[in-house]
Order: C-alpha cells, then sequence, then structure tokens
C-alpha cells in the first residue's frame, strides 16, 4: 500500500488530516477541507470500483491517463501534426477552405510544403498558350432527352441529411446553394423545412427508407413522392444504392435522438429507432433497380433521375449495364461515391476496409459506359474527399461530368474537424440536434462562406483550365494529369489507368482481365453472377 502507484493517494489523505489538523488548532476555516476530502473520496472510490484496472492501481493518478486521452486529438490536431497531414484532412486543406469561404487570400508565399519527389505526388501540365475565359460559371446538362432537364453547376454540395447535420447547417448551405447557382443534395433524411426554406436547388435522395415518401410499414409511397417531386425547387431525383462511408451497411437512427422535426420530415413515428435497411424493397435486381428509375421519373414529371453507389462487386454493376441494353431503360446519371468519402459515422472496419475507393471505382463505371457505347447518354458525377481545384479537375479528367463534396462545404459552414459528428456535441453547432449548440451557427454569415467558397473555388479551376490550354473542364482528360511512380521517375495518367475504347464491351474486346472475367457472367435479372462460369 505504500508504493509509489499510491502517492497521490496518501498526499491527498495527508493534506486532509493536515486541514482537519488546522482547522481544530488554528482556527483555521473547515472549507478548505472540501477539496482535499474530495480527492480522498474520489481515491478510495478508484481503489474499490471495478470498471477501470488503471485506476484501481493509479488512484487519483490514473485520471490523468483518461484526462489526456480525452484532448489527444486536439492536441494532435493544433500542435502535433504536420500541416499537409491528412487526418483525415489536413491543416492546410482546411485552411483554403476557410480562406476561401471567408474571401481571404489563399496564395502561398515561398514556394510548396508539398516533397514533389515523394511517390504518388500529382499535377496538371500546363501550356504554352493558355487560354482566357470568361468566366467560371461551368455548368454541364442532365437529362437533355427528359422534359425538365436540369443545367447544373460541375461543384455540389453532397448528400448531407437533416438529422446528421443541424436545421441552421442544412438553411446556410441551402441559401449558399440559392445565391451561387448551384445544388444541395438532401441526403437520405428527406427534404425538410429547413431545405425549402431559401429555395436552393435540390436534388432529392431517395434511399432504401424512402424517407419522406414511406408508408406506415416502410415500403415506398407514391403519392407521397409525387407531391413533393413535382415541387419547382426539385431539379433531380436520386437513388442511393450505397454509400462511400458505410457501403451495404445500413443503419438505425435511435429513437433517442429522433426530434419532432426529424419525425415530420422523415414521415416516422416518436418514440421508435428508425431504420434504413441496407438494401431497397422495391427491386431487387438489375432490371428492377432501372424500372424504379423509370417510375420516379414519371412520377416526378419527367425530372432526370438516376443512381448514386459505391462500387463494389463489379459484376453487379455489369448486370446494371446489361439491363440498360436489355430494356432501354437508362439512368439521366450515375453518381460515383468513393469510399474514402463520407460524412457519416460508420464501424471502422467500413470506413477502412469496405467499398472501392473513387477513383477505381469511377474508372470501372467510366469503362462500363463507353463499353456499351451509352456513356454519351449518361451523366457522371463523383463524390469523395473534394477540397480543391485540383481534386475537381484530376476527378473530371478521369471520366467524371461533375463532383460533389461534403466536407469541404461543411468547413466552409464552420466545421473543424473535431471529429464528434455522431455525439451530438459538435462544437461549432453542425451536426448537432442541440438547439443551443446550433444557434450558435449564424445563417446569413455561414451562407456567404458557402457561397464564397464554391465561387472561389470554381474560379481557382477557371485558372487551371487556362493554363493548361482548354476551353472548358469538360476537356480536361486523364494526359493532362501526371503521376509520379518512383523517385526517377513519373507516368501520364493515361498510361496508369486502364481505358476502354467505344463499343469494346459490345464487341467482346475486353482488353483487361476484370472486364474479361465478369462481364460474361453479369446477369440482368440478379446481382448474382452465373456460378458455371466463376471460379470456386
Amino acid at each position: 500500500m505504500f508504493s509509489r502507484r499510491y502517492l497521490a493517494m496518501w498526499c491527498a489523505v495527508l493534506l486532509a488530516l493536515t486541514c482537519a489538523t488546522l482547522a481544530v488548532t488554528a482556527h483555521l476555516a473547515w472549507f478548505w477541507l472540501i477539496v482535499p476530502v474530495l480527492f480522498v473520496v474520489l481515491g478510495a472510490w478508484d481503489l474499490t470500483q471495478h470498471r477501470h484496472a488503471i485506476l484501481r492501481n493509479y488512484p487519483l493518478w490514473g485520471h490523468f491517463r483518461f484526462m489526456f486521452e480525452f484532448i489527444r486529438p486536439e492536441i494532435r490536431q493544433y500542435f502535433v501534426e504536420d500541416d499537409t497531414e491528412e487526418k483525415p484532412f489536413s491543416r492546410a486543406q482546411r485552411s483554403i477552405v476557410y480562406q476561401r469561404a471567408k474571401n481571404e487570400t489563399d496564395s502561398r508565399p515561398y514556394g510548396t510544403e508539398i516533397d514533389v519527389k515523394a511517390v504518388g505526388h500529382e499535377w496538371i501540365s500546363h501550356s504554352l498558350a493558355p487560354t482566357k475565359l470568361d468566366h467560371h460559371d461551368f455548368r454541364i446538362v442532365v437529362g437533355e432527352e427528359r422534359e425538365q432537364p436540369y443545367s447544373m453547376s460541375i461543384f455540389n454540395v453532397s448528400a448531407m441529411s437533416f438529422g446528421s447535420l443541424s436545421a441552421n447547417a442544412i438553411r446556410a448551405l441551402n441559401l449558399g446553394a440559392k445565391k451561387g447557382g448551384f445544388a444541395h443534395d438532401t441526403g437520405e433524411g428527406s427534404m425538410s423545412k429547413y431545405h425549402r426554406e431559401h429555395g436552393g436547388d435540390i436534388i432529392w435522395e431517395i434511399a432504401s427508407g424512402y424517407f419522406g415518401c414511406r408508408n406506415d410499414d416502410g415500403s415506398f409511397n407514391p403519392e407521397k413522392f409525387a407531391r413533393q417531386a413535382r415541387e419547382p425547387q426539385v431539379k433531380m431525383i436520386e437513388i442511393k444504392l450505397s454509400q462511400g462511408a458505410k457501403p451495404g451497411h445500413g443503419g438505425v437512427l435511435p429513437a433517442a435522438k429522433i426530434t419532432p422535426e426529424i419525425a415530420e420530415t422523415r414521415g416516422v413515428p416518436m418514440g421508435r429507432d428508425c431504420v434504413s435497411p441496407a438494401s431497397h424493397s422495391e427491386f431487387s435486381t438489375p432490371r428492377g433497380l432501372l424500372e424504379f428509375v423509370e417510375r420516379l421519373r414519371n412520377l416526378s414529371g419527367g425530372k432526370p433521375t438516376g443512381f448514386k453507389l459505391c462500387i463494389g462487386h463489379p459484376w453487379e454493376f455489369f448486370g446494371i449495364a446489361k439491363a440498360m441494353l436489355e430494356t432501354g431503360i437508362l439512368p439521366d446519371f450515375i453518381v460515383v461515391d468513393g469510399a474514402e468519402g463520407g460524412t457519416g459515422a460508420a464501424p471502422l472496419e467500413f470506413t477502412d476496409h469496405v467499398g472501392v475507393p473513387l477513383q477505381e471505382g469511377l474508372l470501372l463505371v467510366r469503362n462500363t459506359l463507353v463499353g456499351i457505347g451509352l456513356r454519351h447518354r449518361i451523366r457522371i458525377g463523383a463524390s469523395g474527399k473534394m477540397i480543391t481545384a485540383f481534386d475537381i479537375a484530376k476527378t473530371l479528367a478521369i471520366g467524371a461530368d461533375w463532383v460533389n463534396a461534403a466536407r469541404g462545404f461543411m468547413f466552409a459552414v464552420g466545421c473543424i474537424q473535431a471529429q464528434t459528428c455522431h455525439t451530438g456535441r459538435c462544437p461549432t453547432g453542425v451536426a448537432t440536434q442541440d438547439p443551443v449548440r446550433q444557434r450558435a451557427l449564424i445563417v446569413p454569415d455561414k451562407s456567404d462562406r458557402v457561397f464564397n467558397y464554391h465561387h472561389n473555388t470554381l474560379h481557382a479551376l477557371q485558372e487551371i483550365v487556362q493554363a493548361a490550354g482548354l476551353r472548358h473542364p469538360s476537356d480536361l482528360r486523364p494526359h493532362h494529369i501526371v503521376r509520379r511512380v518512383s523517385s526517377y521517375e513519373v507516368r501520364l495518367m493515361c498510361d496508369l489507368l486502364k481505358y476502354l475504347e467505344p463499343d469494346d464491351l459490345l464487341n467482346g474486346n475486353y482488353r483487361y482481365t476484370l472486364y474479361e472475367k465478369w462481364w460474361p457472367v453479369a446477369r440482368s435479372d440478379s446481382f448474382t453472377p452465373e456460378v458455371r462460369s466463376v471460379e470456386a
């Protein structure tokens, strides 16, 4: 009992006895006994509790360990990590968002801090004949064949639900989108009154829970869907198959976290867990998915309709492509979500080890559509760690038509990467339903920052496109991007990535093992491949 492990405990006891003696002999105020007695009581509790071995062996001392562990992320973020160390976003990445959101100078003096000799470093080739563009309001048209096509910005707010984000964060994002003329994806939590308040363009995401358009048993309700989908503010319909944060997982919002506003928005009852199933109940095959796309397109009055997914088994997407050829039903767009993306909290294994990263997923979708001769009729969106204009340029060069960003716009409305989104204790009021915490987020100010971040990032993209000698970001190609593969060798992206040519899959010219192995066994009537042709 007299080991150094208990030194703090014995010091507390000695201090308590000393104060008690002085109170009796020298008339010291009994008030001074309170603190040492509390320490003695805490130490006694440490010795007798059964939950923490550290506290049993190190009474009082052990609490310092838990205190430092609690503030470790902040110590690392503010005092330890390098400016270019991505965990998951570096200080340099966050700083450029903050600066652009505040309309502050984002130039850097004295050269790059990045190691340009490091393997994996990438850059864009510039031209000796740069162009001069008139504006940076870069747009593409989605659903040109539909009754209500949408001319959308190539940089938009990615899917984040009300419930995950606070009411004020949703207000700020949508008002910023309204000011900048870009789109705001609702996430799977449906359209809340906060999405509608300022009238910014909406992409309504329909997930497996069919929130906002569901029956009491969780099935899809076409009347509820049509009533909201036909609102002028809704520009496109997006069916969510999976997301980068936790593909194939589904989710549960516990009953304790469901507020009356969330219940009203999602169409779920109070007092019961809100379940997002891992799969849809309206379809179970590639053909069924496309029939659901067509159904929602008709119910919405001919608005562009597509789906979002994080690529998993390649034969499943090939099955969707075969269903397109067989049925003639085409989605107007496909959004590829990379496994590195995602604002939603997820189990560590899903965050780190489930799903295909954006570059590979985007390439597979692009190649498949090119290989079946339909790339020119289907737009491709991409999301996954988009922060800077170079991120956008690289993604467009690989094969996307537009990009979405979630965490970048979260930084713009005040997120500091505290990584407490799932606890409800967001320090800036962005990812919480606590009315006191979210009151700190001032909507007019943060909406201006959302607009500024979008505006200044596209201005930076304009300068990159001009430097490359191009007329529009859609002119970017893989040969414009260079990647270092060793300390003494660099390669063009077009030489590193495997691209198919038009109609390759139709002609049986597979070129690469992935397509040669899985395209023939993919099925339009099932997400399961033909077993007879698959290795055991």
